[in-house]
């Protein structure tokens, strides 16, 4: 087998194999703790930039289709298991997630010990990591340099490189109730799903265009998607949410799109330190006291300490909807004084399995009030 070093940025190095194609790739280190659901994960946009570690030990053993998959393409900077099934054994399966790894040119590194990394990354936080499988020897040094010298992902602007290139439009399947602008910033494939079987017509819309670009469209509500990045880097993206807000039109975030909505109210966002990714994360729905099992991939989050707060920029009452229940923080927001919502999990998923879509019709039921 090829040897593979996995570099630290505070200079740990955990040797391992090449797993995915030879080569050299750095990114910020996350480890994602989902036993299944590998498919999703890799090819989710959100992990744009980042090297994914998963903390179950096996992955692989049901290999990888084209149904499964979130987008077009593999997203991850690279990718860490600890034992990688040798075979893949499922009747859908269309080929192993080795050859899908080889396909979509992923460096990945396999046999390290994953446990002892997610302690370590737990305790230090995320950071900027590098695996290292080339034929080309380097030396501890050389390879401590490289990572270093890679940009954090605290003041990154990402949106751009998974957002489309250009606007498209999906029709609604059954009789259409509505059309929604969708603001494509690393968006899900099942995201669009959801809308579209609620009756929904969906344009979507690439990340740099303008408020006025969105509502020539003339849609009936605006979805922001998730997306890799901080959120304090998309001012731009920021500005156009004030705008479309000021419309009273319904709004509906996710992931992303959360972080989004807390800066156009005028709050902040900060950096977590290791993140929330799995699909195993409880949420507690502020409301009603419900618990929901929920699917999580987030980095940042909104600073508010208090259930209810005043915007600062003039949007009304704003009160947390959701809280996550193993550290409090800020998984939903709510607008009194205006339609607009957001959650920081992914309902698109199916972690509970259905305990958050209700989420897609609340913001149909919006949709159909606001007409």
């Amino acid at each position: 087998m090829h040897k593979a070093h996995l570099v630290l940025e505070d200079g740990s190095i955990f040797d391992g194999e090449r797993y995915g194609v030879a080569g050299v790739s750095v990114g910020e280190l996350v480890f994602a703790t989902g036993m299944t659901g590998y498919q999703e994960t890799l090819t989710d946009p959100s992990y744009a930039g980042q090297i994914v570690m998963q903390t179950f030990p096996h992955v692989g053993i049901v290999g990888t289709n084209a149904t499964d998959a979130e987008s077009n393409k593999i997203w991850v900077a690279g990718y860490i298991v600890r034992e990688p099934s040798r075979i893949a054994s499922n009747h859908r399966s269309e080929k192993t997630l080795d050859q899908d790894l080889i396909d979509n040119n992923i460096i990945g590194i396999s046999n390290v010990d994953t446990r002892a990394i997610t302690l370590h990354v737990r305790s230090l936080g995320a950071m900027r990591a590098g695996i290292f499988s080339s034929e080309q020897d380097m030396s501890a040094d050389e390879m401590l340099a490289l990572v270093r010298a890679a940009p954090e992902m605290k003041g990154q602007s990402l949106s751009g490189q998974v957002s489309t290139s250009i606007s498209y439009l999906i029709p609604s399947q059954g009789k259409t109730v509505g059309k929604v602008a969708v603001l494509d910033l690393g968006i899900k494939k099942s995201t669009l799903e959801h809308l579209a079987m609620r009756g929904l017509e969906i344009e979507v819309f690439p990340a740099d265009i303008s408020a006025a670009g969105i509502l020539a469209s003339s849609p009936d509500g605006f979805f922001f998607s998730n997306g890799p990045g901080d959120p304090e880097a998309s001012g731009h993206q920021v500005a156009m949410l004030r705008e479309l807000l000021g419309t009273k039109k319904p709004f509906f975030g996710i992931c992303f799109g959360n972080q989004l909505l807390g800066r156009a109210l005028g709050f902040e966002t900060y950096k977590l330190k290791f993140g929330h990714r799995g699909i195993n994360q409880p949420v507690i729905n502020k409301e009603t006291g419900r618990v929901e099992v929920t699917a999580h991939n987030h980095g940042f989050a909104v600073k508010l300490e208090s259930d209810s707060a005043e915007s600062p920029l003039g949007f009304g009452e704003v009160k947390v909807s959701h809280r996550g229940l193993n550290d409090q923080v800020v998984e939903g927001l709510e607008c009194v004084d205006i339609p607009a919502f957001s959650v920081q999990y992914h309902p698109e998923a199916a972690a509970g399995p259905h305990d958050s879509h209700y989420l897609f019709d609340k913001f149909l039921d919006a949709i159909k009030e606001s007409k």
